[in-house]
């Protein structure tokens, strides 16, 4: 079940926006059972082992998915971020974009392919892969 102030930030968003919110928690919640979620820099994110794993915001363009180890996931969908660390996402316009099979595709991936982001600041910026 997600935590009371993501729902709230999904509350917030418009219909169509909440739809997707709505959709991509209850998708995340079930494919990451043992992830802890929050708000984190404003934005609903899940955690393993608290290591960011998966989280969305909103954005002009549409509401964002972003998977912080998504560009060694091997997938067109997903659009690798500056290069800088090891991230991609994909920006959803409305609820019916959302390929559920993918998704759990993705979200699998997120648990077998992790970048250690927990110790990034500790590494001096250097990215270690956990799995």
């Amino acid at each position: 079940m997600p935590n009371p102030d993501v729902l709230e930030y999904n509350n917030a968003q418009s219909p169509a926006e909440r739809k997707i919110c709505d959709r991509l928690a209850a998708e995340i919640d079930s494919s990451l059972s043992k992830a802890e979620n929050k708000i984190w820099h404003r934005h609903p994110v899940w955690f393993l082992d608290g290591n960011p794993i998966v989280g969305y915001s909103k954005l002009k363009a549409g509401i964002r998915l972003m998977f912080w180890s998504g560009a060694d996931f091997d997938e067109p969908d997903l659009k690798p971020g500056t290069g800088k660390f090891k991230d991609a996402s994909v920006t959803f316009t409305s609820a019916n974009q959302i390929n559920a099979r993918d998704l759990r595709r993705w979200l699998k991936k997120s648990n077998e392919i992790q970048w250690d982001y927990k110790n990034l600041i500790k590494r001096k910026g250097r990215l270690e892969r956990l799995k």
